[in-house]
């Protein structure tokens, strides 16, 4: 990170950015050109380690390109307002962000499945949520065990940037 000044090392802090960011982007390698896809998450965030949840249909593509290349990035994004300067220089945008890279597997185990879209639920909208078989079996269930990530705020000029 070039900027250290807007890394956030502060675990809360961090917390909180995967907490107001909905939508995360997740790139996947296929063969020679990249692929992009944005997605709703939920997320384990323990100990420094993070796990993304994210879900989708039964098929699609990306599935296809995680089962042949498993390393997956992502970066995902909250408070983000455009700002203006005098100059073309002064204008910038405030935002905080976290980005990183890992490894994503298909989950096959229900249990599993079950819980991580029980997680996902409560990232995405704060309440509790129960699965049973059958609402598991119509959904595929990602999971992105990231291997090393950052976290990155850059404050509205004018308020004060801390590496918290």
């Amino acid at each position: 990170m070039r900027r250290r000044e807007r890394e956030v090392t502060d675990e809360n802090a961090i917390r909180d950015i995967l907490e107001k960011a909905k939508i995360i982007h997740v790139g996947l390698c296929d063969g020679e050109w990249p692929y992009v896809v944005p997605m709703n998450y939920g997320y384990v965030f323990e100990e420094g380690r993070l796990i993304f949840y994210l879900h989708g249909a039964v098929d699609g593509y990306k599935y296809e390109v995680i089962r042949r290349n498993p390393r997956t990035f992502f970066s995902l994004e909250c408070d983000v307002v455009p700002f203006e300067g005098r100059m073309a220089c002064q204008y910038g945008t405030a935002y905080a962000s976290v980005l990183g890279r890992g490894f994503s597997v298909i989950v096959e185990d229900v249990e599993e499945k079950k819980k991580a879209l029980s997680v996902l639920m409560k990232t995405q909208t704060g309440k509790d949520f129960v699965f049973d078989d059958r609402l598991v079996s119509i959904v595929n269930v990602i999971r992105l065990s990231v291997a090393e990530f950052s976290a990155k705020q850059r404050p509205f000029p004018g308020e004060a940037e801390s590496g918290t």
